[in-house]
């Protein structure tokens, strides 16, 4: 059971820094972290999961072509070999993540897509040997992040109240992640959770490492705080992400670089949660005006959410009465 993949998942909000963690666990000799692949909760999204699903052709060509598949890099034949040696979707998956770690010359492989920090319990159901390590990043500097990178295709760029407040979608949004994935996390155990700060990540990594080296069940690497050797670009302009940036304190100030009235807002929507994760509010009290911003914003969400659901109920039903995925 030890030596099974996927052998963990990274996850966390998009911009809070699964990148950097991902690189760094993939840098253990004995650990390959895959790259935003999404593509295991996508292949059976229309699939009521009670067990984990029999495997059929028809889902494996729903993997084969998800169009993040690739960025697994495995071979035609390789996928076919993985079907052929599985009876179940969990069991096909598992085979093409020990395919993973053999094309990467490691005996264990894993994945970092960070919205399975909306997934944990699928997840865990499918791959219960499977540890999920998530990074937690204040949630005022995935703000700054995300406004910079979402647009109306990505992200929460998507929800249609981006449009008219994407500060408040931003706080609302990271909000939702965090707190789904700690209240999924805290009912797999300690043995199979671990959240882990960025803050702490970029301040004391080669501490946070070992840390998580035990967690893992695997032995300290060196190498994992060696990630960025030779690959470290200075281009001008470049992300930090496309840089290769070894950790980082300061790429945001949340203090410095947002405004005062966006602080409030994000207090008034999540100052709960900063507080429960152990981050100074900054706003040291709410105005009646931006309380009540707040209040309208919160309702504003809850509804859009409600409707997505609501379509993607109708879209499966749509499915099932054709009588299989269609997409």
């Amino acid at each position: 059971m030890k030596n099974q993949n996927p052998y963990l998942f990274v996850v966390g909000c998009p911009r809070s820094g699964t990148t950097l963690l991902q690189r760094m666990l993939d840098h253990h000799p004995q650990l390959a972290v895959a790259n935003d692949s999404h593509f295991i909760p996508r292949a059976i999204e229309d699939i009521p999961v009670n067990a984990d699903p029999p495997l059929t052709h028809d889902l494996v060509e729903r993997v084969r072509h998800y169009h993040r598949f690739p960025r697994l890099n495995l071979p035609d034949q390789v996928v076919q070999k993985a079907a052929s040696q599985a009876h179940t979707y969990g069991e096909f998956v598992s085979n093409l993540y020990s395919a993973y770690a053999r094309l990467h010359r490691k005996p264990l492989a894993g994945e970092k897509t960070p919205d399975y920090v909306r997934h944990l319990p699928l997840l865990h159901h499918l791959f219960p040997w499977a540890k999920f390590v998530h990074i937690i990043r204040d949630g005022r500097n995935v703000a700054l992040s995300t406004l910079e990178w979402a647009r109306r295709d990505k992200g929460p760029g998507r929800f249609e109240l981006w449009q008219q407040d994407p500060l408040a979608v931003c706080a609302l949004w990271w909000r939702w992640q965090v707190t789904t994935g700690r209240l999924a996390g805290e009912k797999l155990g300690s043995d199979r959770y671990r959240e882990v700060l960025y803050e702490d990540l970029v301040h004391h990594p080669e501490r946070v490492l070992q840390d998580l080296s035990e967690f893992l069940g695997l032995p300290f690497a060196s190498e994992m705080l060696n990630f960025y050797v030779g690959k470290t670009r200075n281009d001008p302009g470049i992300s930090a992400k496309k840089a290769w940036l070894p950790p980082t304190p300061g790429l945001r100030e949340w203090q410095a670089q947002m405004a005062l009235r966006d602080v409030e807002l994000f207090t008034a929507l999540a100052g709960d949660l900063l507080d429960d994760l152990g981050y100074d509010q900054g706003a040291r009290s709410i105005s009646t005006g931006v309380a009540a911003l707040a209040d309208e914003r919160q309702r504003q969400w809850e509804a859009e959410v409600m409707q997505r659901q609501v379509r993607k109920n109708r879209r499966s039903d749509l499915i099932e009465d054709r009588g299989g995925w269609d997409r």
